[in-house]
C-alpha cells in the first residue's frame, strides 16, 4: 500500500467509524455489531502506526490518550467435572427456566414464585481444579476428560492469585478457570512478533499453552490469573445453602472470586445482565464470551441433577456471534465432485472466533449478487465455533471506486469447457465429464473416511498420483503395485508398502459404502445407506427399476432418476466391473438386532464414548436411521457435549431429546 493509498484508506476509515459512533452513541443506534466497529477501529490504529504523520487530533484513536518436568503425570479427579451446555438467545433461557420448575415440581417440591439464580461472568479461560489439605495447596490439575486430567500443579503455584495457603484449615477441592489479561497477552504477543514466533490468536489458547509448558518459570513470566467459583467438595466445613453463599465463602477464604456477579430474583432479569456485559465486556482486562446461569439453592441443584456431561441446574448464555471486518482480496473458482462450480471470497486474513480465517464461501452467483459483495471490498464476517465463516454485509462507505464486480466465468477455469446453469438450480456446472479437477475430487470422496477410507491417501496423493498418470478412475488404485509408487517423489518403500497395505485393507467394503463411494450425484451417505438395506445386493440396485428405486423410502423422483441413469451408463458400468476385478469385495452388513427399528435420529454436539460416525453406525445396525435435520417426524435428538442450534429446534417440535447415557441404555 502506498503512502497515497494509506491516507485515503485513512479518511474513509475515520468516516465511517464516526459515522457508526454517533449512530450508537448519539441516536441509540445500531447497523454493525460492536465486534465489527472494534475491527474497523483496529485497521485505523493499524495504519496509523504504520504512518504515524496521517494521525490527526480528530481521529478515533485519538480519543484517550522450578525445575522443567520431563512430562505432565495423569491425575484422577475426586469430583466429576462437568462442561455447561449453551444458550444463545432470550427463548432458549426460558425453556432452561421451565425445564428445572417442571423437574421440581414432578419430584413434588413446593416452588414459591420465581426461582432464584446465580448470573455470573463467563471467563474464557482454561478450567483448573484445586486441591487444599488443612488450608494448604497439594495439587492443582486440568480438567481433561472430566475424569482424568493433567497434574499442572507446579505451573499453577506461579499464579500469584492462587494462594499456596487458605484463611482457614479446611480440606476443599476447588474449581475456577486460569486466564491472561488482555494488557500481559498483548505484551507477549509483541514479543513474539519481534522475535519472529508465531502470535497466539487469543488470551485462551496463550494461558492454556503456558499451563501446558513443562518449566513453570515460563508460566511465572505468563503472569497469569485465576478466579475461583466452584466449592465441589468441602470435608470439614459446612456446605453453603446457596450459590451466593459459596461465592462468599470462597472469597473468604481467600480465593480471588470475580465480583461481577449478581443474585437474581426471576429469570427475566438475566436478560439485562447479559446485555449489559455484552456491551461493557471489553472494559474488563479479561475475556468475557458469556454469561453462566446457576440455580442458586443448592438442595435444589442436587434434585435437578445433571445430565450426562452437564448440569441440568446450570447453563452458559453465550454472547453473539464475533464479528469482525477484513477486505475481500479476491473471489476464485471451486470445483466440486458433481462439477459444481463454488465462488470462494480469498480474504486479508483476520482472527475472528479465536481462529485465524483467509477464506469464505459465497455459495453462488445469486449469493454474490443479493450482498453486492465486490473485489476489494471492506466486507463484516462472522463464524460461531466450527461453522464455516460467511460474510455478512459489505460495509459499502469505505469503498473507493476501485472495487470489481465479479462474474460467474463462462468457461470451467480447469479444463476451459464452457459451463452450464440448469433449469431451476443456482449453481452453475463444468459439464465436461474428463475435467482433470472434478476427477480429482471425485478419486479424493472415492477413498475418503465415509467411502473406502484408504489411510495415507489423501487428496494431495491423489493429485500426485494422477499427474503422474498412474490414476485416472477409482478402480486404478486398486490396481497400484509397489513399483509403481516407490520411485516417486516423497514415497520410499516403507511409505509405499503402507499405502498398499492401506489398499488392499479398503477392498473389503459394506455396500452402502461401496455406493457412497461411486460419487452418483444427488446420493448422499444416508440415500447409500438406504439403497443398501433396502436392494441388499449390487445387482439389485444395478437392476432395479425407476419406479423401484421411488419406492425406496425418502429417494424421490430426482435421486431415482440419477441412481437409474448411473447405471445404464455403459462406462460407469464397466469401472464398476473393473474394480470388483481388481479384488474389492462387497458385502451387506448384517444388523445383530432390529430394537430401534423404524425410528429415526438426529446427533447434535460431541459423545464421550463414541465418535460421531461411529454413532451412528451404531443406530443402524440396530435398524434406526440417521437424519442430518430435525423435523416432527425425528423421534430423537442425541444430546452430547456443546449442543447446537438443533437443540433448540427440537425443544419447539417437542421431539424426545436423550443424553449420552440414555441413549447407551437404549442401545444397551
Amino acid at each position: 500500500m502506498s503512502k497515497t493509498e494509506a491516507r485515503a484508506r485513512i479518511e474513509k476509515l475515520k468516516k465511517e467509524i464516526n459515522h457508526h459512533r454517533y449512530l450508537y452513541h448519539v441516536l441509540d443506534k445500531q447497523e454493525i455489531s460492536e465486534a465489527a466497529l472494534d475491527s474497523l477501529k483496529h485497521e485505523l490504529y493499524a495504519l496509523e502506526q504504520e504512518y504515524p504523520e496521517f494521525i490527526t487530533p480528530d481521529s478515533p484513536t485519538q480519543r484517550i490518550g522450578g525445575k522443567p518436568l520431563d512430562k505432565f503425570r495423569k491425575v484422577a479427579h475426586q469430583v466429576r467435572q462437568w462442561s455447561f451446555n449453551d444458550a444463545f438467545d432470550e427463548q432458549e433461557i426460558l425453556d432452561f427456566d421451565k425445564r428445572i420448575c417442571k423437574i421440581l415440581s414432578d419430584l413434588e417440591e413446593p416452588v414459591a414464585g420465581s426461582l432464584d439464580y446465580t448470573a455470573e461472568l463467563k471467563i474464557d479461560g482454561l478450567h483448573v481444579v484445586l486441591t487444599y489439605e488443612k488450608g494448604v495447596f497439594i495439587r492443582g490439575a486440568t480438567r481433561g476428560d472430566g475424569k482424568i486430567g493433567e497434574d499442572v500443579t507446579q505451573n499453577l503455584k506461579t499464579i500469584e492469585s492462587i494462594p499456596l495457603k487458605l484463611n482457614r484449615e479446611v480440606s476443599i477441592i476447588v474449581e475456577g478457570e486460569v486466564f491472561m489479561s488482555k494488557d500481559v497477552f498483548d505484551r507477549l504477543n509483541k514479543t513474539r512478533e519481534k522475535n519472529g514466533e508465531p502470535l497466539f490468536a487469543n488470551p485462551r489458547n496463550a494461558a492454556a499453552g503456558a499451563i501446558r509448558q513443562l518449566d513453570s518459570q515460563v508460566v511465572k513470566e505468563r503472569q497469569l490469573g485465576c478466579f475461583i467459583y466452584d466449592l465441589s467438595r468441602a470435608d470439614e466445613i459446612e456446605t453453603p445453602e446457596t450459590q451466593a453463599d459459596e461465592l462468599e465463602l470462597l472469597d473468604g477464604l481467600g480465593f480471588r472470586v470475580n465480583k461481577n456477579w449478581k443474585l437474581l430474583s426471576k429469570i427475566e432479569e438475566v436478560f439485562d445482565f447479559h446485555n449489559f456485559w455484552y456491551k461493557n465486556k471489553d472494559k474488563e482486562n479479561y475475556w468475557i464470551d458469556g454469561v453462566v446461569l446457576k440455580l442458586n439453592k443448592r438442595k435444589w441443584q442436587e434434585l435437578v441433577g445433571y445430565t450426562g456431561k452437564a448440569p441440568r441446574w446450570a447453563i452458559a448464555y453465550k454472547f453473539p456471534a464475533e464479528q469482525v471486518t477484513t477486505t475481500v482480496e479476491d473471489i476464485r473458482i471451486q470445483i466440486g465432485r458433481t462439477g459444481a462450480l463454488t465462488p470462494v471470497a480469498h480474504l486479508k486474513p483476520v482472527i475472528v472466533a479465536g481462529s485465524k480465517v483467509s477464506r469464505a464461501t459465497l455459495h453462488n452467483q445469486d449469493e454474490i449478487e443479493r450482498l453486492g459483495v465486490r473485489i476489494g471490498d471492506t466486507v463484516i464476517i462472522q463464524k460461531a465455533g466450527d461453522i464455516i465463516p460467511e460474510v455478512v454485509s459489505v460495509v459499502t462507505g469505505l469503498r473507493t471506486g476501485k472495487e470489481k464486480r465479479f462474474e460467474m466465468p463462462e468457461k470451467c477455469p480447469f479444463c476451459n469447457s464452457p459451463v452450464i446453469r440448469k433449469e431451476g438450480e443456482v449453481a452453475f456446472y463444468c459439464p465436461n465429464k474428463n475435467c482433470f479437477a472434478v476427477e480429482l475430487r471425485k478419486l479424493s470422496h472415492s477413498v475418503s473416511k465415509k467411502a473406502f477410507n484408504v489411510d495415507g491417501l489423501g487428496p494431495n496423493k491423489v493429485k500426485q498420483l494422477a499427474e503422474e498418470g498412474l490414476i485416472s478412475n477409482l478402480a486404478d488404485i486398486f490396481e497400484l503395485k509397489k513399483g509403481d509408487l516407490e520411485v516417486l517423489e516423497r514415497f520410499g518403500e516403507k511409505s509405499a508398502d503402507n499405502l498398499l497395505e492401506s489398499i488392499e485393507k479398503a477392498k473389503k467394503i459394506n455396500l452402502a459404502r461401496f455406493v457412497y463411494a461411486l460419487g452418483i450425484r444427488h446420493v448422499g451417505e444416508e440415500t447409500a445407506i438406504t439403497l443398501g438395506e433396502k436392494f441388499s445386493s449390487l445387482e439389485n440396485i444395478k437392476k432395479a427399476s425407476l419406479e423401484e428405486l421411488e419406492a425406496a423410502e425418502d429417494i424421490g423422483p430426482k435421486v431415482a432418476e440419477s441412481i437409474f441413469d448411473y447405471f445404464r451408463n455403459e462406462e460407469n458400468l464397466e469401472l464398476v466391473e473393473k474394480m470388483l476385478k481388481a479384488g474389492v469385495e462387497i458385502s451387506q452388513d448384517a444388523k445383530v438386532s432390529r430394537k430401534l427399528d423404524g425410528l429415526s435420529f438426529v446427533l447434535t454436539g460431541s459423545l464421550e464414548s463414541y465418535g460421531r460416525e461411529e454413532a451412528k453406525e451404531a443406530i443402524r445396525n440396530l435398524g434406526g436411521q440417521m437424519s442430518s435435520s430435525i423435523s416432527k417426524n425425528t423421534d430423537y435428538l442425541i444430546a452430547g457435549e456443546n449442543p447446537g442450534s438443533k437443540f433448540q429446534k427440537a425443544q419447539e417440535l417437542g421431539v424426545k431429546i436423550l443424553s449420552e447415557k440414555e441413549f447407551l441404555e437404549m442401545i444397551g
